[in-house]
Protein backbone atom coordinates (compact mmCIF):
# COMPACT_ATOMS: atom_id res chain seq x y z
CA UNK A 1 0.00 0.00 0.00
CA UNK A 2 1.61 3.51 -0.89
CA UNK A 3 0.79 5.83 1.39
CA UNK A 4 0.70 9.94 -0.39
CA UNK A 5 0.05 12.83 1.41
CA UNK A 6 -1.62 15.90 0.16
CA UNK A 7 -0.07 19.02 2.02
CA UNK A 8 -1.92 22.02 0.22
CA UNK A 9 -5.36 22.53 -1.55
CA UNK A 10 -5.47 20.72 -4.51
CA UNK A 11 -8.42 20.14 -7.24
CA UNK A 12 -10.52 17.17 -5.98
CA UNK A 13 -9.84 15.67 -9.38
CA UNK A 14 -5.93 15.18 -8.73
CA UNK A 15 -7.00 13.06 -5.29
CA UNK A 16 -9.43 11.08 -6.65
CA UNK A 17 -7.62 9.87 -9.02
CA UNK A 18 -5.01 8.71 -6.59
CA UNK A 19 -7.97 7.62 -4.20
CA UNK A 20 -9.78 5.38 -7.38
CA UNK A 21 -6.10 3.46 -7.67
CA UNK A 22 -5.64 -0.07 -6.33
CA UNK A 23 -2.98 -0.24 -3.24
CA UNK A 24 -2.84 3.67 -2.69
CA UNK A 25 -3.99 5.74 0.38
CA UNK A 26 -4.37 9.41 0.24
CA UNK A 27 -4.80 11.73 3.21
CA UNK A 28 -5.58 15.67 3.06
CA UNK A 29 -3.77 17.46 5.77
CA UNK A 30 -3.59 21.19 4.45
CA UNK A 31 -1.90 24.01 6.93
CA UNK A 32 0.60 21.66 9.00
CA UNK A 33 3.69 23.22 10.53
CA UNK A 34 7.11 21.90 10.11
CA UNK A 35 6.76 20.09 13.72
CA UNK A 36 3.43 18.77 12.80
CA UNK A 37 4.61 17.68 9.85
CA UNK A 38 8.37 16.00 11.26
CA UNK A 39 5.88 13.75 13.40
CA UNK A 40 3.84 12.28 10.63
CA UNK A 41 5.87 11.96 7.37
CA UNK A 42 7.78 8.75 7.98
CA UNK A 43 4.01 7.25 7.87
CA UNK A 44 3.94 8.47 3.87
CA UNK A 45 5.61 7.51 0.79
CA UNK A 46 4.58 10.49 -1.69
CA UNK A 47 3.82 13.75 -0.13
CA UNK A 48 2.07 16.33 -2.78
CA UNK A 49 2.62 20.52 -1.91
CA UNK A 50 1.74 23.43 -3.74
CA UNK A 51 3.79 26.71 -2.88
CA UNK A 52 2.56 27.20 0.93
CA UNK A 53 4.32 23.83 2.49
CA UNK A 54 7.63 24.28 3.05
CA UNK A 55 9.73 21.13 2.56
CA UNK A 56 12.62 21.86 4.80
CA UNK A 57 15.65 19.37 5.80
CA UNK A 58 14.49 18.57 8.88
CA UNK A 59 11.14 17.02 7.22
CA UNK A 60 12.92 15.19 4.54
CA UNK A 61 15.83 13.68 7.40
CA UNK A 62 12.38 12.56 8.94
CA UNK A 63 11.16 10.60 6.50
CA UNK A 64 12.54 7.27 6.25
CA UNK A 65 9.57 6.02 3.84
CA UNK A 66 9.74 9.16 1.32
CA UNK A 67 10.44 8.22 -2.26
CA UNK A 68 8.74 11.33 -3.86
CA UNK A 69 8.16 14.64 -3.25
CA UNK A 70 5.12 16.51 -5.97
CA UNK A 71 4.68 19.80 -6.60
CA UNK A 72 1.67 20.48 -7.99
CA UNK A 73 2.65 23.76 -10.31
CA UNK A 74 6.30 25.10 -11.77
CA UNK A 75 8.26 26.22 -8.87
CA UNK A 76 10.46 24.10 -6.35
CA UNK A 77 11.97 26.52 -4.23
CA UNK A 78 9.86 25.67 -1.36
CA UNK A 79 11.60 22.15 -1.23
CA UNK A 80 14.76 21.67 -0.33
CA UNK A 81 16.04 19.86 -3.37
CA UNK A 82 19.49 19.29 -1.98
CA UNK A 83 18.45 17.62 1.11
CA UNK A 84 15.88 15.21 -0.83
CA UNK A 85 18.79 14.42 -3.59
CA UNK A 86 21.22 13.51 -0.55
CA UNK A 87 18.70 11.09 0.29
CA UNK A 88 17.32 9.79 -2.74
CA UNK A 89 13.67 11.40 -2.86
CA UNK A 90 12.70 12.15 -6.31
CA UNK A 91 11.32 15.80 -6.26
CA UNK A 92 9.02 15.95 -9.35
CA UNK A 93 6.31 19.40 -10.71
CA UNK A 94 4.16 19.72 -13.35
CA UNK A 95 6.25 21.91 -15.73
CA UNK A 96 3.96 23.76 -18.31
CA UNK A 97 0.57 22.46 -16.73
CA UNK A 98 -0.41 26.53 -15.42
CA UNK A 99 1.63 27.88 -18.54
CA UNK A 100 -1.21 29.46 -20.07
CA UNK A 101 -3.15 30.59 -16.55
CA UNK A 102 0.62 32.24 -15.42
CA UNK A 103 1.15 33.67 -18.86
CA UNK A 104 -2.31 35.23 -19.03
CA UNK A 105 -1.95 37.15 -15.70
CA UNK A 106 1.35 38.39 -16.36
CA UNK A 107 -0.81 40.28 -19.30
CA UNK A 108 -3.11 40.87 -17.32
CA UNK A 109 -1.34 43.08 -14.94
CA UNK A 110 0.51 44.38 -17.61
CA UNK A 111 -2.23 45.70 -18.87
CA UNK A 112 -4.29 46.63 -15.58
CA UNK A 113 -1.03 48.55 -14.65
CA UNK A 114 -1.04 50.28 -18.11
CA UNK A 115 -4.31 51.35 -17.58
CA UNK A 116 -4.71 52.05 -14.21
CA UNK A 117 -7.77 49.71 -14.06
CA UNK A 118 -7.60 48.89 -10.10
CA UNK A 119 -7.09 52.00 -9.05
CA UNK A 120 -9.88 53.76 -11.04
CA UNK A 121 -11.98 50.58 -9.46
CA UNK A 122 -11.53 51.64 -6.12
CA UNK A 123 -12.17 54.97 -6.42
CA UNK A 124 -15.07 54.17 -8.29
CA UNK A 125 -16.01 52.31 -5.64
CA UNK A 126 -15.76 54.77 -3.50
CA UNK A 127 -18.31 56.93 -5.05
CA UNK A 128 -15.59 58.63 -7.34
CA UNK A 129 -15.49 60.59 -10.56
CA UNK A 130 -11.62 60.98 -11.11
CA UNK A 131 -11.92 60.58 -15.08
CA UNK A 132 -9.12 62.82 -15.83
CA UNK A 133 -6.76 61.43 -12.69
CA UNK A 134 -6.35 57.71 -14.47
CA UNK A 135 -4.86 58.77 -17.67
CA UNK A 136 -3.38 55.89 -18.91
CA UNK A 137 -1.09 54.27 -21.87
CA UNK A 138 -1.68 52.27 -24.91
CA UNK A 139 1.29 49.21 -25.36
CA UNK A 140 0.71 49.33 -29.05
CA UNK A 141 4.22 49.76 -30.27
CA UNK A 142 6.10 49.64 -26.84
CA UNK A 143 8.89 47.27 -26.46
CA UNK A 144 8.43 44.48 -24.10
CA UNK A 145 11.12 43.17 -22.26
CA UNK A 146 11.08 39.76 -20.80
CA UNK A 147 13.37 38.36 -18.52
CA UNK A 148 13.24 33.94 -19.07
CA UNK A 149 11.72 32.84 -22.16
CA UNK A 150 10.99 29.46 -21.30
CA UNK A 151 7.64 28.06 -21.54
CA UNK A 152 5.81 30.86 -19.44
CA UNK A 153 8.11 34.00 -20.89
CA UNK A 154 7.47 32.40 -24.72
CA UNK A 155 3.41 32.00 -24.30
CA UNK A 156 3.68 36.33 -22.63
CA UNK A 157 5.79 37.01 -25.94
CA UNK A 158 3.71 35.67 -28.68
CA UNK A 159 0.31 37.58 -26.36
CA UNK A 160 2.58 40.60 -26.19
CA UNK A 161 3.16 40.14 -30.09
CA UNK A 162 -1.07 39.87 -30.50
CA UNK A 163 -0.45 43.06 -28.67
CA UNK A 164 1.49 44.26 -31.53
CA UNK A 165 4.40 45.39 -28.88
CA UNK A 166 7.88 44.35 -29.89
CA UNK A 167 9.62 41.67 -27.58
CA UNK A 168 12.86 41.62 -26.39
CA UNK A 169 14.23 39.12 -24.26
CA UNK A 170 17.19 38.50 -21.74
CA UNK A 171 18.31 34.49 -21.19
CA UNK A 172 21.61 33.24 -21.46
CA UNK A 173 20.19 30.03 -21.73
CA UNK A 174 18.44 29.82 -25.05
CA UNK A 175 20.06 30.01 -28.47
CA UNK A 176 19.90 32.41 -30.42
CA UNK A 177 18.09 30.58 -33.09
CA UNK A 178 15.41 29.57 -31.06
CA UNK A 179 14.62 32.66 -30.04
CA UNK A 180 14.44 34.25 -33.69
CA UNK A 181 12.02 31.68 -34.24
CA UNK A 182 9.93 32.97 -32.02
CA UNK A 183 10.04 36.46 -33.44
CA UNK A 184 11.83 37.77 -30.05
CA UNK A 185 15.39 39.32 -30.17
CA UNK A 186 17.93 38.56 -27.26
CA UNK A 187 19.90 41.47 -25.57
CA UNK A 188 21.79 41.63 -22.52
CA UNK A 189 20.27 42.33 -19.44
CA UNK A 190 21.58 46.04 -19.29
CA UNK A 191 20.27 46.72 -23.01
CA UNK A 192 16.88 45.22 -21.81
CA UNK A 193 16.37 47.59 -18.56
CA UNK A 194 17.25 50.77 -20.88
CA UNK A 195 15.26 49.57 -23.73
CA UNK A 196 11.93 48.13 -22.78
CA UNK A 197 8.66 49.98 -21.46
CA UNK A 198 7.48 46.97 -20.13
CA UNK A 199 9.68 44.26 -17.90
CA UNK A 200 8.62 40.97 -16.92
CA UNK A 201 10.43 38.18 -15.37
CA UNK A 202 9.97 34.58 -15.58
CA UNK A 203 12.66 33.14 -14.20
CA UNK A 204 13.22 30.65 -11.43
CA UNK A 205 14.44 31.61 -7.97
CA UNK A 206 17.87 30.52 -7.89
CA UNK A 207 21.09 31.22 -6.51
CA UNK A 208 21.91 33.53 -9.67
CA UNK A 209 18.22 35.25 -9.41
CA UNK A 210 18.33 36.21 -6.38
CA UNK A 211 17.99 39.91 -6.13
CA UNK A 212 18.58 39.77 -9.81
CA UNK A 213 16.63 43.10 -9.66
CA UNK A 214 18.17 45.81 -7.43
CA UNK A 215 18.20 49.13 -7.34
CA UNK A 216 21.38 49.25 -9.15
CA UNK A 217 18.98 47.22 -12.28
CA UNK A 218 16.34 49.21 -11.26
CA UNK A 219 17.88 52.60 -12.00
CA UNK A 220 19.05 51.29 -15.42
CA UNK A 221 15.21 51.20 -16.75
CA UNK A 222 14.16 54.07 -18.65
CA UNK A 223 12.60 56.90 -16.43
CA UNK A 224 8.33 56.08 -16.49
CA UNK A 225 8.96 52.15 -17.38
CA UNK A 226 6.74 49.36 -15.44
CA UNK A 227 7.70 46.88 -14.40
CA UNK A 228 5.92 43.04 -13.69
CA UNK A 229 6.85 40.21 -11.35
CA UNK A 230 4.56 36.93 -11.67
CA UNK A 231 7.97 34.49 -11.16
CA UNK A 232 9.27 34.36 -7.94
CA UNK A 233 9.49 36.63 -4.81
CA UNK A 234 13.20 37.69 -3.95
CA UNK A 235 14.30 37.97 -7.45
CA UNK A 236 13.55 41.41 -7.30
CA UNK A 237 14.74 43.24 -4.15
CA UNK A 238 11.52 45.10 -3.03
CA UNK A 239 13.22 47.25 -0.16
CA UNK A 240 14.74 49.12 -3.69
CA UNK A 241 11.76 48.79 -5.52
CA UNK A 242 9.87 50.77 -3.11
CA UNK A 243 12.75 53.55 -3.12
CA UNK A 244 12.69 53.55 -6.79
CA UNK A 245 8.80 53.55 -7.20
CA UNK A 246 8.24 56.55 -4.62
CA UNK A 247 11.22 58.70 -6.25
CA UNK A 248 8.85 58.43 -9.60
CA UNK A 249 11.67 56.78 -11.81
CA UNK A 250 9.64 54.15 -12.04
CA UNK A 251 5.68 54.34 -13.75
CA UNK A 252 4.67 51.26 -11.27
CA UNK A 253 4.86 47.92 -10.65
CA UNK A 254 2.57 44.71 -11.03
CA UNK A 255 3.36 41.85 -8.17
CA UNK A 256 1.85 38.83 -7.71
CA UNK A 257 4.87 37.15 -5.75
CA UNK A 258 7.21 38.58 -2.61
CA UNK A 259 9.47 37.55 -0.09
CA UNK A 260 7.54 37.24 2.26
CA UNK A 261 4.01 35.08 1.65
CA UNK A 262 2.02 35.76 3.10
CA UNK A 263 3.15 39.49 2.97
CA UNK A 264 3.62 41.33 6.08
CA UNK A 265 0.13 44.17 6.26
CA UNK A 266 3.46 46.30 6.77
CA UNK A 267 5.42 45.81 3.55
CA UNK A 268 5.81 49.46 2.46
CA UNK A 269 4.92 48.56 -0.90
CA UNK A 270 1.34 48.10 -0.04
CA UNK A 271 0.87 51.88 0.43
CA UNK A 272 2.20 52.88 -3.34
CA UNK A 273 -0.41 53.77 -5.41
CA UNK A 274 1.81 53.15 -8.51
CA UNK A 275 1.78 49.26 -7.38
CA UNK A 276 -0.89 46.92 -8.18
CA UNK A 277 -0.48 43.37 -6.19
CA UNK A 278 -2.46 39.78 -5.98
CA UNK A 279 -1.91 37.06 -3.63
CA UNK A 280 0.01 34.40 -5.77
CA UNK A 281 -2.30 33.73 -8.11
CA UNK A 282 -1.15 33.47 -11.51
CA UNK A 283 -1.82 30.08 -11.72
CA UNK A 284 -5.45 30.05 -10.29
CA UNK A 285 -7.62 29.23 -12.71
CA UNK A 286 -10.35 26.39 -12.38
CA UNK A 287 -8.42 24.52 -15.41
CA UNK A 288 -5.12 25.14 -14.49
CA UNK A 289 -5.86 23.71 -10.86
CA UNK A 290 -7.24 20.60 -11.87
CA UNK A 291 -4.87 20.32 -14.71
CA UNK A 292 -1.66 20.06 -11.92
CA UNK A 293 -3.48 18.33 -9.97
CA UNK A 294 -3.95 15.63 -12.28
CA UNK A 295 -0.95 15.64 -13.49
CA UNK A 296 1.27 15.71 -10.80
CA UNK A 297 -1.28 12.44 -9.30
CA UNK A 298 -0.52 10.48 -12.46
CA UNK A 299 3.39 11.32 -12.15
CA UNK A 300 2.93 9.31 -8.97
CA UNK A 301 1.20 6.76 -9.52
CA UNK A 302 3.72 6.33 -12.66
CA UNK A 303 6.43 6.31 -10.45
CA UNK A 304 5.33 3.64 -8.11
CA UNK A 305 3.17 1.26 -10.71
CA UNK A 306 5.95 1.60 -13.60
CA UNK A 307 9.16 2.89 -12.12
CA UNK A 308 8.72 5.91 -14.58
CA UNK A 309 9.95 9.64 -13.32
CA UNK A 310 8.76 12.36 -15.17
CA UNK A 311 9.34 16.42 -14.70
CA UNK A 312 11.97 15.52 -11.88
CA UNK A 313 13.97 18.25 -11.03
CA UNK A 314 16.62 15.87 -9.42
CA UNK A 315 16.81 13.28 -11.89
CA UNK A 316 18.51 13.32 -15.32
CA UNK A 317 14.70 14.52 -17.66
CA UNK A 318 13.31 11.94 -20.47
CA UNK A 319 10.79 13.22 -22.73
CA UNK A 320 7.80 11.48 -22.16
CA UNK A 321 7.70 9.87 -25.60
CA UNK A 322 10.92 8.52 -25.06
CA UNK A 323 9.90 6.85 -22.24
CA UNK A 324 9.81 3.18 -23.72
CA UNK A 325 12.77 3.35 -25.60
CA UNK A 326 14.80 4.59 -22.96
CA UNK A 327 13.80 2.08 -19.82
CA UNK A 328 15.39 -1.03 -21.49
CA UNK A 329 18.68 1.19 -21.71
CA UNK A 330 18.40 1.64 -18.39
CA UNK A 331 18.02 -1.79 -17.15
CA UNK A 332 21.26 -2.43 -19.39
CA UNK A 333 23.42 0.58 -17.88
CA UNK A 334 22.74 -0.77 -14.49
CA UNK A 335 23.62 -4.18 -15.18
CA UNK A 336 26.75 -2.84 -16.86
CA UNK A 337 27.59 -1.01 -13.72
CA UNK A 338 26.98 -4.04 -11.22
CA UNK A 339 29.12 -6.33 -13.84
CA UNK A 340 32.56 -4.23 -13.69
CA UNK A 341 31.64 -2.86 -9.79
CA UNK A 342 32.04 -6.84 -8.70
CA UNK A 343 34.78 -7.81 -11.54
CA UNK A 344 36.98 -4.51 -10.10
CA UNK A 345 38.92 -4.77 -6.90
CA UNK A 346 40.47 -1.57 -5.65
CA UNK A 347 39.62 1.60 -4.58
CA UNK A 348 37.20 3.86 -7.54
CA UNK A 349 38.61 6.58 -8.92
CA UNK A 350 36.62 7.28 -11.68
CA UNK A 351 33.58 5.87 -13.84
CA UNK A 352 33.68 6.32 -17.78
CA UNK A 353 30.43 6.08 -19.63
CA UNK A 354 30.70 5.87 -23.32
CA UNK A 355 27.82 5.89 -25.74
CA UNK A 356 27.38 5.22 -29.54
CA UNK A 357 24.33 4.76 -31.56
CA UNK A 358 20.63 5.19 -31.53
CA UNK A 359 21.65 5.42 -27.12
CA UNK A 360 22.38 9.05 -28.10
CA UNK A 361 19.36 10.34 -28.84
CA UNK A 362 19.19 13.79 -26.74
CA UNK A 363 17.57 13.21 -23.86
CA UNK A 364 18.34 9.52 -22.95
CA UNK A 365 21.80 8.76 -22.31
CA UNK A 366 22.61 11.12 -19.56
CA UNK A 367 19.69 9.70 -17.60
CA UNK A 368 21.78 5.93 -18.19
CA UNK A 369 24.89 7.78 -16.97
CA UNK A 370 22.94 7.97 -13.45
CA UNK A 371 21.74 4.18 -14.22
CA UNK A 372 25.39 3.20 -14.59
CA UNK A 373 26.20 4.98 -11.14
CA UNK A 374 23.25 3.08 -9.49
CA UNK A 375 24.97 -0.27 -10.77
CA UNK A 376 28.21 0.66 -9.83
CA UNK A 377 27.82 1.71 -6.10
CA UNK A 378 25.07 -0.39 -5.13
CA UNK A 379 27.38 -3.78 -4.68
CA UNK A 380 29.00 -1.27 -1.84
CA UNK A 381 25.62 1.24 -0.77
CA UNK A 382 23.21 -1.19 -1.53
CA UNK A 383 19.30 -0.19 -1.57
CA UNK A 384 20.66 3.27 -0.29
CA UNK A 385 21.70 4.22 -3.76
CA UNK A 386 19.05 5.55 -6.37
CA UNK A 387 19.32 7.30 -9.97
CA UNK A 388 18.62 10.57 -7.62
CA UNK A 389 21.18 10.69 -5.37
CA UNK A 390 24.03 8.37 -7.65
CA UNK A 391 25.75 11.59 -9.09
CA UNK A 392 25.60 13.18 -5.84
CA UNK A 393 27.02 10.58 -3.80
CA UNK A 394 29.89 9.77 -6.33
CA UNK A 395 30.59 13.34 -6.06
CA UNK A 396 31.02 13.43 -2.21
CA UNK A 397 33.07 9.80 -3.05
CA UNK A 398 35.23 11.83 -4.63
CA UNK A 399 34.43 9.73 -7.73
CA UNK A 400 34.94 11.31 -11.12
CA UNK A 401 32.40 10.47 -13.63
CA UNK A 402 33.07 11.12 -17.68
CA UNK A 403 30.54 11.12 -20.13
CA UNK A 404 31.69 10.20 -23.98
CA UNK A 405 30.21 10.01 -27.08
CA UNK A 406 31.52 7.91 -29.88
CA UNK A 407 31.35 7.26 -33.66
CA UNK A 408 32.17 3.68 -33.28
CA UNK A 409 29.08 1.27 -32.46
CA UNK A 410 31.62 -1.79 -33.51
CA UNK A 411 28.95 -3.02 -35.42
CA UNK A 412 25.92 -2.83 -33.20
CA UNK A 413 22.80 0.05 -33.42
CA UNK A 414 23.68 1.03 -30.17
CA UNK A 415 26.75 0.42 -27.49
CA UNK A 416 27.04 1.43 -23.79
CA UNK A 417 30.94 0.97 -22.54
CA UNK A 418 31.59 1.24 -19.06
CA UNK A 419 35.07 1.61 -17.54
CA UNK A 420 35.76 1.53 -13.93
CA UNK A 421 38.94 2.98 -13.43
CA UNK A 422 41.37 3.43 -10.15
CA UNK A 423 44.93 2.57 -8.75
CA UNK A 424 45.80 2.23 -12.43
CA UNK A 425 44.13 0.01 -13.54
CA UNK A 426 40.52 -0.61 -14.82
CA UNK A 427 37.51 -2.89 -15.65
CA UNK A 428 35.51 -2.28 -19.04
CA UNK A 429 32.14 -3.73 -19.98
CA UNK A 430 30.23 -3.31 -23.12
CA UNK A 431 26.59 -4.04 -23.88
CA UNK A 432 23.42 -3.52 -26.53
CA UNK A 433 19.92 -4.51 -27.36
CA UNK A 434 18.85 -6.82 -29.08
CA UNK A 435 15.14 -6.72 -29.98
CA UNK A 436 15.15 -3.25 -29.41
CA UNK A 437 14.13 -4.58 -25.39
CA UNK A 438 16.35 -7.88 -24.72
CA UNK A 439 20.23 -6.67 -22.98
CA UNK A 440 23.11 -8.32 -23.85
CA UNK A 441 27.12 -8.07 -22.79
CA UNK A 442 29.26 -8.14 -25.88
CA UNK A 443 32.29 -7.46 -24.49
CA UNK A 444 33.91 -7.65 -21.14
CA UNK A 445 37.63 -5.92 -21.11
CA UNK A 446 37.82 -5.85 -25.04
CA UNK A 447 36.79 -10.08 -24.94
CA UNK A 448 33.93 -10.47 -27.52
CA UNK A 449 31.39 -12.27 -25.50
CA UNK A 450 27.19 -12.60 -26.18
CA UNK A 451 25.96 -12.91 -22.36
CA UNK A 452 22.29 -12.30 -20.95
CA UNK A 453 23.26 -10.09 -17.76
CA UNK A 454 20.89 -11.16 -15.16
CA UNK A 455 20.89 -13.98 -12.31
CA UNK A 456 23.87 -15.49 -10.81
CA UNK A 457 27.02 -15.59 -13.02
CA UNK A 458 30.11 -17.04 -12.66
CA UNK A 459 32.72 -15.17 -14.54
CA UNK A 460 36.28 -15.81 -14.69
CA UNK A 461 39.73 -15.46 -17.06
CA UNK A 462 41.65 -18.61 -17.58
CA UNK A 463 44.74 -19.27 -20.12
CA UNK A 464 42.96 -21.20 -22.99
CA UNK A 465 44.26 -24.67 -22.28
CA UNK A 466 42.09 -28.01 -22.73
CA UNK A 467 40.29 -29.18 -20.11
CA UNK A 468 39.55 -25.85 -18.43
CA UNK A 469 35.94 -25.75 -18.69
CA UNK A 470 35.51 -29.44 -17.88
CA UNK A 471 37.52 -29.17 -14.59
CA UNK A 472 34.74 -26.51 -13.18
CA UNK A 473 32.05 -27.94 -14.46
CA UNK A 474 32.89 -30.88 -12.27
CA UNK A 475 33.45 -29.16 -9.42
CA UNK A 476 29.77 -27.01 -9.50
CA UNK A 477 28.41 -30.29 -10.56
CA UNK A 478 29.62 -32.02 -7.78
CA UNK A 479 28.74 -28.72 -5.37
CA UNK A 480 24.66 -29.19 -6.33
CA UNK A 481 25.35 -25.95 -8.61
CA UNK A 482 23.44 -26.33 -12.17
CA UNK A 483 25.15 -24.57 -15.05
CA UNK A 484 22.30 -22.50 -16.87
CA UNK A 485 24.38 -21.22 -19.81
CA UNK A 486 28.21 -20.50 -20.77
CA UNK A 487 29.44 -18.11 -22.75
CA UNK A 488 33.37 -17.56 -23.40
CA UNK A 489 35.99 -14.94 -24.96
CA UNK A 490 39.15 -15.10 -26.57
CA UNK A 491 41.44 -13.46 -29.28
CA UNK A 492 43.72 -16.37 -29.83
CA UNK A 493 43.73 -19.86 -29.02
CA UNK A 494 46.01 -20.61 -26.23
CA UNK A 495 46.01 -17.38 -24.78
CA UNK A 496 43.79 -15.91 -22.35
CA UNK A 497 40.52 -15.81 -22.41
CA UNK A 498 37.62 -14.96 -20.42
CA UNK A 499 34.13 -16.82 -19.56
CA UNK A 500 30.46 -16.17 -18.13
CA UNK A 501 28.40 -18.87 -16.79
CA UNK A 502 25.02 -18.46 -15.82
CA UNK A 503 24.27 -20.42 -12.82
CA UNK A 504 20.65 -21.65 -11.09
CA UNK A 505 22.14 -20.65 -7.58
CA UNK A 506 25.21 -18.65 -6.11
CA UNK A 507 28.36 -20.45 -5.99
CA UNK A 508 29.66 -20.56 -1.97
CA UNK A 509 33.08 -19.50 -0.77
CA UNK A 510 34.29 -22.71 -0.61
CA UNK A 511 33.38 -23.92 -4.53
CA UNK A 512 35.48 -20.60 -4.97
CA UNK A 513 38.06 -21.63 -3.48
CA UNK A 514 38.70 -24.71 -5.29
CA UNK A 515 37.79 -23.30 -8.78
CA UNK A 516 40.63 -21.12 -8.14
CA UNK A 517 43.18 -23.54 -7.10
CA UNK A 518 42.80 -24.93 -10.88
CA UNK A 519 45.63 -24.91 -13.36
CA UNK A 520 45.08 -22.05 -15.65
CA UNK A 521 43.02 -19.92 -13.57
CA UNK A 522 43.72 -16.65 -13.16
CA UNK A 523 40.81 -14.86 -11.66
CA UNK A 524 37.06 -16.20 -10.11
CA UNK A 525 34.07 -14.07 -9.37
CA UNK A 526 30.62 -14.49 -8.16
CA UNK A 527 28.44 -12.15 -9.97
CA UNK A 528 24.89 -11.18 -8.65
CA UNK A 529 22.94 -9.33 -11.53
CA UNK A 530 19.64 -9.91 -9.87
Amino acid sequence: MYRVLVCDKISDEGVKLLSLEQDFEVDVKTGLKEDELVSIIDNYDAMIVRSATKVTRRIIEAASRLKVIGRAGTGVDNIDVEAATEKGIVVMNTPGANTVAAAEHAVAMLMSMARKIPQANASMKQGKWEKKKFMGVEVRNKVLGIIGIGRIGSYVAKMAQGLNMEVIAYDPYISEEAATSLGIRLVGLDELLETADFVSIHTPLTSETKYLIDKEKLLKMKKGAFLINCARGGIVKEDDLYEVLKSGHLAGAALDVFEEEPINPDNPLLTLDNVICTPHIGASTREAQEVVAVAIAQQIIDYFKRGVIKHAVNVPSIKPELIPKAEPYINLATKLGLLVAQIYEGRMEEVEVEYSGEVLEEGIYHALTSAALVGVLKPILGNGVNMVNAQYIAKQRGIKVVEKRSKSTEGYVSLIRIILKGEGKQVSAAGTLIKKDSPRIVMINQFPVEAEPSGYILYFTNYDRPGVIGRIGTILGEAGINIAGMRLGRFKPGEMAVALLNVDDPVPEEVLEKIKQLPNIIDVKMINLG
